[in-house]
């Protein structure tokens, strides 16, 4: 049994080389949502504000990884619509943060108990992230990742030795504002919002063996907070030194900073839909 949903029309964005974007998923989508219009990314561009409000869009359903749908967020902040985060990527975290770690037919069942929630994020000068960022050498292993998802073994040998050698030779990411952790820096530092505050977490690896097994482990399938770390603490705002440019991996996706970033937590100025059991 389909639903539909409580704010319409609905906008779909769908992404054929995301992780779950399986075309039995997306028909499924397709019926449940009843879609005014349907856009397959990259091919067809991302819907900006403008675009849903000429339309009337009441809902922009993203059924993509997570650097996707932080692309299509940046484009709709102070939208007055809502963003429908569904699980179309690998890890989908922020799907999981909204809805829980539930499949897309229990996420749909629930759609018309939905809440329209804000979130906070962590503003950097290359955008917002709405989930976390990774800052330093180690952020250089979202290049793997994206050849690994390609599929490409050229590209997949050149970024992994790439990545091996940025984050083995590259200069380390200290915190300078405010002075915390150690002294000579991290191979990467994490920061997600906690709060009002940013949550910093400083990673780092006693040798070159257990930095390229951890490293891919960790970094390229992006569940690298259960490796070692240390708690270094949560602070208002956090300043990032380094004397490079910081590479950055924002939700994913990779960035390059300067070699000084600040970072802040801030509410996002659009409208997410949780369904109810996530709240629970």
């Amino acid at each position: 049994m389909t639903h539909p949903p409580v704010w319409s029309p609905v906008w779909l964005v769908t992404n054929p080389a995301s992780g779950s974007n399986s075309p039995a998923a997306v028909e499924a989508l397709t019926a449940a949502l009843a879609p005014a219009r349907t856009l397959a990314f990259p091919n067809d561009l991302l819907p900006t504000r403008a675009d849903l409000e000429e339309a009337g869009v009441g809902t922009l359903a993203v059924f993509t990884g997570d650097g996707t749908i932080n692309s299509a967020a940046a484009a709709l902040e102070g939208w007055g619509g809502a963003l429908l985060v569904l699980p179309g990527g690998t890890q989908n975290l922020l799907s999981k943060s909204l809805h829980g770690d539930r499949p897309l037919d229990a996420i749909l069942a629930d759609l018309p108990r939905a809440n329209r929630t804000r979130r906070r994020g962590i503003r950097t000068s290359q955008g917002m992230s709405l989930i976390e960022v990774l800052a330093g050498p180690g952020a250089m292993w979202a290049d793997v990742r994206e050849s690994v998802r390609d599929l490409d073994l050229g590209a997949m040998a050149e970024t992994f030795s790439n990545a091996l050698r940025e984050t083995r030779e590259g200069p380390a990411v200290h915190l300078s504002d405010p002075a915390e952790g150690k002294p000579e820096g991290y191979r990467a530092i994490l920061l997600a919002p906690e709060r009002d505050c940013v949550l910093v977490e400083g990673y780092d690896f006693a040798d070159i063996g257990e930095f390229a097994a951890q490293g891919f482990a960790m970094l390229v399938k992006r569940n690298f907070r259960e490796g070692p770390h240390d708690d270094i603490g949560i602070f208002p705002t956090v300043t990032v030194a380094s004397d490079a440019p910081i590479a950055l991996m924002i939700d994913g996706e990779r960035r390059q900073g300067e070699s000084r970033e600040s970072f802040t937590c801030e509410e996002f100025a659009l409208d997410f839909l949780a369904t109810a059991k996530a709240d629970s």
